[in-house]
């Protein structure tokens, strides 16, 4: 684990960061020249700038907004992409369908640009399922695949303890890998060697 920011949230149903998460952001996004959006709808380009602007907004609301912002879907070159990447401030995993933001990353090489950037990268929903060593779509399968490898944290977002189907799917997966179960507005850290989490997570 090397010492850049990572951040993995499940969701923000209110479409803002709370206040705690918003302190944790503004206290380690120092530099904010570039914050690039990868996309896990690529192909719903008109999705895909609406969700930009809107998630930009929720750093705008508590003064953290960055200079330039970008999205990286298919309409983009992958020399592009891969500049863009290279030179972020802080890279940001979109939420929606982890396997096509996936096979997104793959299609335009950029699993090691993303993996050998110094810059912060957060994750929200699909982005953060797909920033774990071991990452698992419990929607599409309960086998887990090779995600980015930012970090050895496997999460499930969206997590609400009545779900019972759900919980005895994760009890049963997680006899073989652990995993962190997180409800909306929930958060987990990593700076270094040290993690530290918000809200309710099991």
């Amino acid at each position: 684990m090397d010492h850049r920011f990572l951040g993995f949230f499940s969701g923000f149903p209110s479409h803002r960061f709370p206040s705690d998460v918003a302190k944790r952001l503004s206290k380690e996004l120092t530099h904010r020249e570039s914050l690039v959006f990868v996309s896990a709808w690529p192909d719903d380009y008109a999705r895909n700038d609406s969700d930009s602007t809107g998630m930009h907004g929720m750093f705008e609301e508590y003064n953290i907004p960055f200079k330039h912002r970008y999205v990286i879907d298919y309409r983009m070159e992958a020399s592009y992409a891969a500049q863009l990447i290279h030179e972020a401030s802080c890279i940001f995993l979109m939420g929606g369908h982890p396997g096509l933001q996936f096979e997104l990353i793959r299609d335009m090489g950029l699993v090691g640009a993303i993996c050998d950037t110094a810059a912060s990268v957060l994750g929200v929903s699909a982005g953060a399922i797909n920033m774990a060593k071991r990452a698992l779509d419990t929607k599409e399968s309960p086998v887990p695949y090779d995600g980015l490898g930012l970090a050895d944290i496997t999460v499930k977002p969206h997590f609400k303890l009545e779900e019972h189907q759900v919980l005895s799917n994760l009890m049963h997966i997680s006899m073989e890998l652990p995993i962190c179960a997180m409800e909306d507005d929930s958060a987990i850290f990593v700076a270094g060697n040290h993690i530290s989490y918000t809200g309710q997570i099991h």
